[in-house]
């Protein structure tokens, strides 16, 4: 009985969890109103959620606000507990710090992935001497700056590097640190997941 009821939740979970998804890629064009009333029905389901993660300032940036990614995270730990739960009967300890962990790198390596493909863009744009005026690559560029100056600051310290080898290192970097915090991200979920408790 238990199970059941654990797997309907679940499925519940993964719903909302769709719609949740499908709410954040329509913030990001603007004239939503044209979308009319279904619109504002999806808004109104997802938005007490997605408002109770907004309310962290440390979650949002100047121009990124990360709330989004950090909400659909929670929501797929609770999603696997349950799903865990449905599937098996019961739950560990390690199991649920198993299921953090991976939760916790899924964000983390979205993250990373977003870096490197601004850089990217970044990068090809200074190659084909695109206007980088426009609004488009005004966003890109504000992604973009504060990463590679981070990241050149640690590596390079006061030293002064060409702009595309600053780009360069600064995507081969985050490649690096994406695989090295992969294989950690997995051998700490094997570990928990094997033990006892």
């Amino acid at each position: 009985m238990l199970q059941t009821i654990m797997s309907v939740i679940s499925g519940v979970l993964n719903i909302f969890s769709l719609l949740i998804f499908i709410r954040i890629i329509l913030s990001w064009f603007s004239g939503n109103s044209g979308l009319g009333r279904p619109f504002y029905i999806l808004c109104s389901i997802t938005d007490p959620y997605l408002n109770y993660f907004r309310r962290f300032r440390a979650l949002r940036s100047r121009n990124i606000d990360f709330s989004p990614i950090v909400a659909l995270a929670v929501l797929s730990i609770v999603n696997n507990i349950v799903a865990t739960v449905a599937r098996f009967g019961r739950i560990s300890i390690g199991v649920i710090f198993a299921l953090c962990l991976g939760i916790l790198w899924s964000a983390v390596s979205f993250i990373i992935g977003f870096l490197i493909f601004v850089l990217i863009l970044r990068f090809a744009a200074y190659i084909i001497s695109a206007d980088i005026y426009t609004p488009f690559w005004r966003i890109i560029d504000t992604i973009a700056a504060p990463v590679q100056f981070r990241i050149n600051r640690i590596l390079f310290r006061e030293r002064i590097v060409h702009y595309t080898t600053g780009l360069i290192v600064s995507i081969i970097s985050l490649v690096i640190l994406g695989i090295a915090l992969g294989v950690l991200t997995r051998l700490l979920e094997n570990f928990f997941m094997k033990l006892p408790i």
